[in-house]
């Protein structure tokens, strides 16, 4: 996998669990450990992670695009 992917891909887990803390505890984790929402640190995570979000189509679609994802063929062998 590509580097650009991995990091991409760690920004949108970063995302997706800042936003179950969000939904279930009414803590935004990112807006905590930089200075809150309108903090221009916390302003360019959230970039980051809507960045990483829409380069992580491109996999999305190929992969759907081929059909099965070498992570279920991988398992499907088992």
């Amino acid at each position: 996998m590509r580097p650009i992917n991995l990091i991409t891909l760690l920004l949108v887990i970063i995302g997706g669990v800042n936003w179950l803390l969000v939904g279930v505890a009414e803590f935004d984790l990112v807006a905590a450990l930089f200075g809150g929402q309108d903090a221009t640190m916390s302003k360019i995570v959230y970039v980051l992670v809507g960045l990483s979000a829409l380069w992580q189509l491109m996999p999305f679609v190929k992969a759907m695009r081929v059909g099965e994802t070498a992570a279920e063929a991988h398992i499907a062998r088992r």
